[in-house]
């Protein structure tokens, strides 16, 4: 617990500003991931018909919308943002390892899922080191308890 509380005062004090940006970014990102992913059913359900395990299917993808919508609402306002970046490691984890590794790195179709997923996972951990950052919820909250 102490090297945890001793990499959380590291990162806050060697937190730049401009990140803060990104993380914001991040978030709206993730957030319309969910959406778009909730908008396509129907693929959803051509995916799910391939295979045996229906209801682990359809469980795991109410899982990944519900994880972006709330997760990626939370890192963009940056409100538990550690606590939502762990919900969201796994299933990126799962997009680029299972899903989009079939069509390679920087491959030549005109789809870079593989890329952007790899990108955001990237940033994810990043996050998951450095926080939230100065410019969210969680910093306000801190400074301001009473309120």
């Amino acid at each position: 617990m102490a090297t945890i509380s001793e990499i959380e005062s590291w990162a806050d004090s060697h937190h730049p500003k401009w990140i803060d940006f990104i993380r914001v970014v991040l978030g709206l990102f993730i957030f319309y991931k969910g959406v778009m992913f909730i908008a396509n059913t129907n693929a959803l359900m051509e995916m799910m018909s391939n295979s045996d395990l229906r209801f682990f299917n359809l469980a795991l993808a109410h899982y990944v919308a519900f994880a972006h919508l709330v997760g990626g609402g939370l890192i963009a306002f940056g409100l538990l943002t550690r606590f939502a970046i762990v919900f969201q490691i796994p299933i990126l984890i799962g997009a680029v390892f299972f899903v989009n590794i079939n069509q390679g790195f920087l491959s030549v179709s005109n789809n870079m899922e593989f890329e952007i997923s790899l990108a955001v996972l990237i940033l994810l951990i990043v996050f998951l080191i450095y926080g939230s950052g100065k410019f969210s919820l969680d910093y306000w909250m801190k400074n301001h308890p009473n309120w």
